[in-house]
């Protein structure tokens, strides 16, 4: 059971997040996390963080920090994980696994990222992550998630306009969840998501230039904006939970991983999509809401064309084009948003799911309570 969610707004590069170390910035979630849940942190068992380019102010386990710099006991342990943009998704998975194996009766999992501090490569840099054997197996390819979204653009048939006008929905269906107060219960601090473009138009975003290929149609408007974040969420039974008096928001229903073309990179979610409604024994028709991270604006077009699911049930309150994407943050800024989405307007499923560096993707299922 997933009995508390919250995050922070999401900061622009250079924004209003830009000051905070993200070990601090980890430990006003946790903090907020157990005052709004009601829980006592001395009963954590586990703290499940994701972070993706775990160097500088980032590294030496980030997790196990932020549990130190949000004052909860020295008996709290944590781990820090990296399944690239994922990170926190997974760290979702890994709390559930526990709690439902036995292992753990409470566990929190979530993630951050501060990418105007710790620059997104940064663990990387002058360093050959492959080596010459996957070089070999994949012909020296580029592995570059950019081009991977022409890739998929290009094979899809998806056209400039298409993307342009996806990107221009997305900033309006977040300007319209912002102005409606939607996001208020989910968001801790005093600062409001700082990347919805309100005053972007077709014609802006058609002026703007196609970096990963000379005649391409992926532009910095149709791909998700570099951004500062965290999110957290309380995973339990529900034994535990109504022994301790917390309410449950949502139970983790199914949660699936998996693996596609690393070069293409971003096609996962739409296997990783078909493996969780299979294991769940569910239809995509049985989803109220769909949650796909808006990487680049061809992730969710091709899902939508694979899955032949519903596109008024995507992204409804718009997506990382709009909101942004703090890396190791946005699995468990998606799943809280998804949430409090869920429980404000009564849909029963959930489904998430995210592309990831390397080919892959989680899906996760949840069902109201």
């Amino acid at each position: 059971m997933i009995v508390g969610a919250v995050r922070t707004a999401v900061g622009r590069r250079n924004g209003g997040l830009s000051g905070v170390h993200p070990v601090d910035l980890s430990a006003e979630v946790l903090t907020a996390l157990s005052e709004r849940t009601g829980f006592d942190p001395a009963d954590v068992e586990d703290v499940m963080w994701g972070c993706v380019s775990q160097v500088g102010e980032q590294s030496w386990n980030i997790g196990r920090n932020a549990v130190l710099a949000a004052g909860w006991p020295e008996s709290v342990p944590a781990s820090t994980m990296d399944r690239q943009c994922g990170s926190s998704q997974q760290a979702l998975h890994v709390a559930a696994a526990t709690v439902v194996s036995g292992q753990a009766d409470l566990v929190v999992a979530g993630g951050v990222e501060s990418m105007s501090r710790v620059p997104m490569g940064s663990s990387a840099v002058g360093q050959d992550p492959y080596g010459s054997k996957i070089r070999e197996r994949y012909g020296n390819a580029a592995f570059n998630q950019g081009v991977g979204a022409e890739m998929i653009a290009a094979r899809w048939g998806l056209t400039r306009a298409q993307l342009d006008e996806y990107a221009l929905s997305s900033h309006a269906a977040a300007a319209k969840a912002q102005d409606a107060g939607d996001f208020d219960a989910e968001i801790v601090g005093v600062i409001r998501d700082e990347g919805i473009r309100r005053d972007t138009t077709i014609e802006k975003l058609a002026g703007l230039k196609t970096p990963f290929k000379a005649d391409g149609v992926v532009t910095a408007g149709s791909a998700s904006q570099i951004s500062d974040g965290a999110a957290a969420l309380a995973v339990t039974t529900s034994e535990w939970a109504s022994a301790h008096g917390l309410r449950p928001l949502a139970r983790v229903h199914t949660a699936v991983v998996a693996g596609d073309d690393p070069v293409i990179m971003l096609t996962a979610p739409i296997p990783a999509t078909a493996k969780v409604l299979a294991r769940a024994g569910l239809s995509i028709d049985d989803i109220g809401v769909y949650e796909v991270n808006e990487a680049f604006a061809p992730v969710p077009l091709a899902w939508l064309a694979e899955t032949g699911a519903d596109p008024a049930r995507l992204n409804p309150r718009g997506g990382a084009i709009a909101l942004g994407h703090p890396l190791g943050a946005s699995g468990a800024r998606i799943m809280t948003t998804m949430l409090h989405h869920m429980r404000q307007t009564g849909i029963r499923y959930g489904l998430q799911t995210m592309c990831e560096g390397g080919g892959m993707a989680n899906a996760t299922i949840v069902e109201l309570l």
